[in-house]
């Protein structure tokens, strides 16, 4: 298995990351790594994540790297 992030803008258009991600063997890890590279990856352009298991997205909708009160 084989846990990966897509990296977003607010409009859903692919964004490069500042922070080149691998491939993580489990969701834990991929989860901690984006806790650790969040603030990182929001400065650099990324505004949202969407996390797949191998091609499959894992959650309903992406995830906003912005705090709910600057939207």
């Amino acid at each position: 298995m084989a846990w990966t992030w897509r990296f977003e803008k607010a409009d859903g258009t692919e964004a490069v990351p500042a922070v080149e991600p691998e491939e993580f063997t489990t969701q834990g890890d991929a989860e901690s790594w984006i806790g650790e590279e969040w603030k990182t990856l929001l400065e650099g352009g990324v505004d949202q994540v969407r996390l797949f298991e191998d091609g499959q997205e894992i959650y309903p909708a992406p995830m906003s790297l912005k705090a709910a009160d600057e939207d």
